[in-house]
């Protein structure tokens, strides 16, 4: 590549090297040479590959073209930090964070103050009444964005308000907690159907699968045959996005059940799904003597009886359909395996009937709604849970345009989808004036079938359109925002949304999510009126849909939108209220910790851990300057684990951002001995005249007897169970590393292994 880029250079192209930080476009210009390097422009920015525009006379080259794969490593959290990495993403002033200690506040700003000889970077939060706290950067841990779906009321300092509603919370959380809890241990006493091992037709099926199944898809197909195995009844929620793959999860398990001569009821909520599950099954199981049969309102009724009879005598394995299979009359010779699509959008009385099923046959529960990591591991044991989220290997991201309307734009891009056969979703979210759009457009496009469709029209006529659609009968819906959720059709590859600045983010997220649901490149436009002032809040949802293009991208305001209405479906309406009292950080906190403790697994209490030693450390603003960005460094190095998770951090920041500074080895320094702190059970490191106090330290009787030979100039104090410590001639920037050191060694520990020496 080096080579390439010399040669381009010297036939006059303008070369640029983009990397995503200071320490790799440093590295970048060792590579390819003294000769490029001087002649190359060198930019920090997030670009994926490079490419070379031979007409401009331009280069553009990425550390991936450079080095292959990106070097910083993905590493996930302990469980208890995982969310706090949500107070990185996008915090602002004006943002609400909740402090775990203190509660809701309002994030002001980070300020850097010197106190006692020691300066670091504090973050300023507002409480009620204009009361202000700084946490110390080295605590950011604390904290975690406010995400609660509404504007929450300021906690006010020094009162029992917080604990108080913490304590309101907990109780509701345990009485639902102890409902699933209850059911767990219903199902764990009765005895099920323990499915066979697969059979030689079993992987001939899966062997015929057309795609590349992903590493998400097998885990959780792996955890639903070894639930199915077991002779307990099975529980398991699939989450994921419609299109990864969750529909081949419940094929495969309902195979499964048929091999071993039970029969299988698939439960959708729509007609529409039914039909699009039906086909499915029907094609994969049609090399194999298997019956799948369909149940909605669109099948005759001569037609249902016949079902139902053959259902009743054992001549189907797999029936396909709404809420009509749970109604009194269908009756099954031998029902093994319920595979329940969407269950929150069933009524209640139906969520009853299911209810009564689980205690009996294996369910399998399907749900599009993103279920939050934090949940799912929140109810580790009380719900079986397996999450698919990465996105098949032929998906590309969806092109997005936001702009303001443009009529040349629109119909053009409607007229390239016909040309190439696709399909299109156009959202008017107006029931008063859709059919006027509707008959504007095929004025303008005289060739596309329309269809309409919106909420207002009775379910069999909304329903009959759609599938119009579906089976290609019509190239255009013109339609309200009923189209968010629930409807897979590959062939409809562009999405023209008008007024999108009336709609919320995860909204627009959802709709770009009906389109590039096949290989083909999609398009979505998100147009708003030119002439109108956006609001603020407008404005920045539309630069939002516009900033998060990738696949899996995080798009972290919207996600946490629907993790929230997520969390509502799985864990009921009721606690909604809840979470929004205290945040959903703290709300799947105190769930988690209410779990561990009706299972007899009381968590270790987490305690603030205060290190106050007068040091200079913080990440100075001119070596990283977005504050962002800092804000985000700080966390990953105040959030570490451990000391390898730390070094990965450490090595990591070099690669990004080169050389440290001396303030930022000091910080890490205090990260490593924070890390030591709470493997000991130490809550406060503090100076006193010459000393070091540490507290509370404790030490055995042979310990103390000889701790001076071990640290010169140490004392113990037992009553306190302080430890204090007298640094001589140590200078500034190694005092954290030496009272590290020190804490191993008086404690009994082998600092050697721990860390190198101080210089």
């Amino acid at each position: 590549m080096a080579a390439r880029l010399a040669e381009l250079v010297e036939r006059g192209f303008r070369v640029v090297l983009v990397a995503r930080g200071h320490g790799s476009l440093e590295r970048m210009r060792e590579t390819v040479g003294a000769r490029v390097a001087a002649r190359a422009e060198a930019v920090e920015a997030r670009v994926e590959r490079g490419f070379v525009f031979a007409p401009g006379r331009l280069a553009v080259a990425t550390e991936e073209d450079l080095f292959g794969t990106r070097r910083h490593t993905r590493t996930a959290p302990r469980v208890v930090h995982r969310r706090a990495s949500s107070i990185a993403d996008e915090l602002r002033p004006g943002d609400h964070v909740v402090h775990r200690v203190h509660g809701v506040g309002r994030y002001v700003g980070m300020q850097r103050r010197a106190v006692a000889g020691a300066e670091r970077d504090y973050l300023v939060l507002e409480y009620a009444e204009g009361d202000r706290l700084s946490v110390p950067s080295d605590q950011v841990g604390m904290l975690a964005k406010y995400q609660g779906g509404e504007t929450p009321r300021l906690s006010r300092l020094g009162t029992s308000d917080w604990a108080r509603t913490t304590r309101r919370v907990k109780r509701a959380i345990r009485d639902m907690a102890g409902e699933l809890v209850r059911l767990y241990a219903v199902r764990m006493a009765v005895e099920g159907h323990a499915f066979s091992p697969d059979t030689p037709w079993q992987r001939e099926l899966e062997d015929a699968f057309p795609h590349e199944e992903t590493g998400d898809q097998l885990t959780a197909i792996a955890e639903v045959k070894a639930d199915m195995e077991r002779p307990k009844p099975m529980d398991r929620l699939i989450c994921g996005d419609v299109g990864f793959g969750k529909t081949e999860i419940a094929v495969r398990a309902a195979f499964k059940a048929v091999m071993d001569g039970k029969q299988v009821a698939v439960l959708v909520p729509t007609t529409l799904l039914a039909e699009q599950h039906f086909i499915t099954f029907s094609e994969r199981f049609a090399p194999f003597p298997v019956r799948v049969a369909m149940l909605s309102r669109f099948v005759p009724r001569a037609e249902q009886r016949r079902i139902l009879e053959d259902l009743e005598r054992g001549a189907i394995d797999v029936v396909i359909g709404t809420h009509r299979l749970l109604s009194r009359d269908v009756r099954f010779r031998d029902l093994g395996l319920v595979v329940v699509d969407e269950e929150q959008r069933f009524g209640v009385a139906h969520k009853e009937r299911l209810k009564q099923l689980r205690a009996q046959v294996d369910v399998l529960t399907m749900s599009a709604t993103p279920i939050p990591r934090t949940l799912e591991m929140a109810l580790t044991g009380i719900r079986d849970m397996s999450t698919v989220e990465t996105p098949p290997e032929d998906r590309q991201p969806v092109l997005t345009y936001v702009g303001p309307y443009d009529e040349g734009l629109a119909l053009g891009a409607v007229r390239r989808e016909l040309l190439r056969e696709g399909q299109v979703f156009w959202v008017h979210n107006r029931v008063a004036t859709i059919d006027r759009r509707a008959a504007w457009l095929a004025e303008r496009v005289p060739e596309a079938r329309i269809v309409v469709a919106h909420g207002q029209l009775d379910e069999d006529e909304l329903e009959r359109r759609m599938l119009r659609f579906w089976d290609r009968e019509a190239d255009v819906l013109v339609c309200t925002v009923i189209v968010e959720s629930g409807l897979d059709v590959p062939s409809a590859n562009t999405l023209i949304v008008d007024g999108a600045h009336l709609l919320g983010l995860s909204q627009m997220y959802q709709l770009r999510g009906r389109v590039g649901r096949s290989s083909e490149r999609a398009f979505a436009y998100f147009f708003f009126p030119p002439q109108r002032e956006l609001t603020e809040e407008a404005h920045e949802r539309l630069a939002t849909i516009s900033r998060h293009q990738a696949l899996g991208s995080g798009f972290q305001i919207a996600l946490r939108d629907l993790e929230i209405r997520g969390a509502g479906n799985l864990l009921g309406a009721e606690q909604h209220g809840h979470i929004a009292a205290v945040g959903f950080d703290t709300y799947c906190r105190l769930l988690q910790e209410t779990v561990a403790e009706l299972r007899g697994q009381p968590l270790p209490e987490e305690r603030e851990l205060r290190i106050d030693l007068p040091v200079r450390a913080f990440i100075p603003p001119g070596w990283v300057a977005q504050e962002a960005l800092r804000l985000e460094l700080y966390r990953r190095i105040a959030t570490a684990a451990d000391h390898e998770e730390l070094a990965r951090v450490r090595a990591e920041t070099v690669d990004r951002y080169g050389q440290l500074p001396e303030e930022v080895e000091t910080l890490f320094a205090v990260a490593s001995l924070r890390v030591t702190c709470r493997t000991l059970g130490v809550e406060e490191v503090s100076t006193y005249r010459d000393q070091v106090r540490i507290k509370p330290v404790r030490l055995s009787p042979s310990l103390e007897a000889d701790l001076a030979e071990r640290v010169p100039g140490a004392s113990y104090h037992r009553t306190t169970a302080t430890l204090n410590l007298e640094p001589e001639r140590v200078p500034s920037a190694d005092l954290p590393t030496w009272v590290e050191r020190a804490l191993v060694l008086a404690t009994g520990g082998t600092p050697a292994a721990l860390l190198p020496s101080p210089a």
